[in-house]
């Protein structure tokens, strides 16, 4: 390679201009149109100044006829206009030269802004202004108020919107008989409506997203994603893996030996998953159910799948005390079949770990259940059949297609799994490139939760009826969000409830875990209470998915103010797992944020996890929700998954549709929605 010259012209740097839109999500033309006003301000009419309404915002078009700088109580200028029908007073608490001339007596100005009563009469603070002569035409279109950035103003922004309606393709994709089917706006005219909406236009309508200019826009993001989603899922399916077909053998000994019957729905998610398994194709599939729906056993019989066509299946959890119950859960139901499982994590001893990382590696082990240690470089899972990926949002995009990259030539068959219930329009919209089982319904036994909401000053009242719990031969968690004091948070410690539990109820056994805990002493404290060793669990949200002690039927949740909604819904689950009734009382400090009310009344109203879900995505956003940020799927800007519904299924059927008919209005809708910006999109 030629070594660069003194001559070499250097790499060209982008414009501060260019810096400031890439961070507004600007790369072109195109972005530029796409956009749009987060809301309009009405410069098309001037209302006299005895005539504008307080509190309203209002354009005047007055004449300046004073104006000083004051020092009381601050540095200010302060101006006086006057039109024919009376005064109006506009302060600036930060000006510059150029302001204190536009505004010299005798001048013409147009304010615009909101009129409210101050010292002097009625006054404009820091309004828009604009030098004008008298009688000077007015706006014909609303003016559109842009999100913006720092160093780019309102105005830059709409000059820059008018240069891209000169440049950009305004071609509209989508064919004319679709379009007219659908009964859709035309493209280009939706775009102009909104980048300079007439005077007359529907305000209301514009700013809530309810008109047809908008309905196009928000078609055509859902369009593109699930275009570029079905894409994905298309792609996957040319790659080869292994076909495992369903020998039942080990899978048939595994459900005679079960002392439980799988409900309708779990057999009928081993059927989807074993037709996938049999494939040529990698299964891409998420099992989600609610808590206690029974995953494990679907997980179970899939991996054994896997073994019975002679390859490996690996399981991994996001915690160790998830991934050691479903290692201590798959032993259980195997071992009496004569099939040993392999558990591998990052606290174990190195000459244990190396011993199983050779049985990994030799294929000896053909099923392995392990953490994050499973995609470490140092073990091999050259025969991996099956992976599957438990609780898989809290996984980033690139650890949970890690355990796919330890297979040469071929791609594994993947099984991710989650607790949280992932509501209609989400799955529908960002995982659109992905098979779907759900799990709705529970297995017979469960008894129901009863949900409890209790002030925290009522604390006395709780630890009461832990003693009466625990006194009737049951087991209770008191759980805590925190391990050490905050200063700024102020919550009660796990630390700090341990001891007051342990002196308050010296007849019981306490036992405190959380995250800090060396993973053997977390063993050895989560083992005394499966055995009723310990009969009160103080723990923090470690216990959050995978504990299952069907003696445990109350559990405290200490702050739940401050815990999110699926985590609510998460912890309240790990009680209700056997015959006897089971409560969950959520301690509360007042006084309560509007949001943590909303969490709490949710989670009081109802145990159905579909419904919790549906109400977290409302309160959360798709982004928070499932992790969108680290999926590989582009957030929807525009389209909202509650409004919108019936526009999610109309762009579903239309992708399927331009992908087979019309390749080239496919290609054309990805480049203007996400344009070179690969890496926005699923791998």
């Amino acid at each position: 390679m030629k070594a660069a010259t003194p001559s070499s012209k250097p790499a060209k740097q982008p414009s501060v201009l260019t810096g400031r839109l890439h961070k507004l999500g600007i790369y072109n033309d195109a972005d530029m149109l796409l956009h749009l006003p987060m809301r309009y301000e009405d410069e098309t009419r001037i209302t006299p100044i005895a005539a504008a309404a307080p509190g309203m915002p209002a354009q005047v078009e007055a004449e300046v006829e004073h104006a000083e700088v004051t020092f009381r109580p601050r540095r200010q200028l302060v101006v006086k206009l006057r039109d024919g029908s009376g005064s109006l007073i506009l302060r600036f608490l930060n000006f510059y030269p150029s302001i204190q001339k536009m505004l010299e007596p005798g001048r013409w100005v147009r304010a615009f802004g909101e009129i409210r009563s101050g010292f002097w009469g009625d006054e404009m603070i820091h309004p828009r202004l604009q030098a004008v002569t008298l009688g000077e035409a007015l706006p014909q279109s609303l003016t559109p108020i842009y999100p913006a950035t720092a160093g780019l103003a309102q105005s830059a922004l709409r000059k820059l919107v008018i240069r891209a309606f000169e440049r950009a393709s305004l071609v509209d994709h989508l064919p004319e008989a679709l379009r007219r089917s659908l009964k859709l706006a035309g493209w280009e005219r939706s775009l102009r409506y909104l980048h300079q909406p007439p005077p007359d236009a529907r305000l209301g309508a514009l700013e809530d997203r309810s008109h047809p200019a908008w309905r196009r826009i928000k078609f055509d993001e859902l369009l593109t994603q699930q275009i570029q989603l079905r894409r994905a899922y298309i792609e996957r399916r040319a790659h080869a893996a292994a076909r495992l077909p369903a020998l039942g053998l080990l899978t048939a000994r595994l459900i005679d030996a079960l002392p439980f019957a799988l409900t309708g729905a779990q057999r009928r998610a081993v059927d989807e998953v074993a037709r996938d398994l049999a494939q040529a194709w990698p299964m891409q599939r998420l099992l989600q159910g609610d808590v206690g729906s029974g995953k494990t056993i679907v997980a179970a019989l899939a991996m054994l799948q896997a073994a019975e066509n002679g390859l490996q299946a690996a399981l991994m959890a996001p915690t160790e005390i998830l991934a050691e119950q479903h290692y201590r859960k798959l032993s259980g139901w195997l071992l009496p079949l004569g099939i040993e499982v392999v558990w591998l994590s990052g606290s174990q001893k190195k000459r244990e770990r190396t011993a199983m990382l050779e049985k990994i590696a030799s294929g000896e082990a053909l099923l392995v259940v392990g953490t994050h240690a499973l995609i470490e470089d140092t073990v091999v899972l050259e025969k991996l059949g099956l992976a599957v990926v438990d609780e898989q949002h809290r996984f980033g995009v690139r650890q949970r297609l890690a355990l796919r990259e330890k297979v040469v030539g071929r791609l594994p068959h993947m099984l991710m799994m989650s607790a949280t219930p992932i509501p209609r329009t989400l799955a529908m919209s960002y995982m659109a490139d992905l098979d779907v089982s759900v799990l709705d319904e529970l297995p017979p036994g469960r008894t129901p939760i009863v949900t409890k909401l209790v002030a925290d000053s009522r604390r006395d009242e709780v630890i009461a009826r832990v003693r009466d719990a625990c006194a009737e031969g049951r087991q209770a968690y008191w759980v805590c969000p925190l391990i050490e004091e905050s200063e700024t948070l102020q919550l009660q410690t796990a630390v700090e409830t341990f001891e007051t539990l342990s002196a308050e109820l010296a007849e019981l056994q306490v036992g405190l875990v959380h995250g800090r805990l060396k993973p053997a002493e977390k063993a050895e404290v989560m083992d005394a209470f499966v055995r009723n060793d310990v009969q009160v669990l103080v723990a923090t949200t470690v216990i959050e998915v995978g504990v299952d002690v069907p003696n445990a039927s109350l559990m405290v949740i200490e702050h739940a103010e401050r815990f999110g909604l699926a985590q609510l819904h998460q912890l309240r689950g790990r009680v209700g797992r056997g015959a006897a009734a089971s409560s969950c009382v959520l301690v509360y400090a007042q006084p309560l944020s509007q949001n943590g009310r909303e969490r709490l009344k949710a989670i009081y109203e109802t145990t159905d996890g579909f419904e919790i879900a549906r109400r977290d995505l409302h309160l959360r956003g798709p982004g928070e929700f499932i992790g969108a940020r680290q999926s590989g799927v582009p957030l929807l800007r525009y389209a909202d998954l509650e409004q919108d519904v019936d526009l999610i299924e109309i762009a579903r059927q239309a992708a399927e549709e331009l992908q087979a008919r019309h390749p080239e209005a496919a290609d054309a809708l990805l480049a203007r929605w996400y344009g070179g910006r690969a890496e926005l999109l699923r791998a």
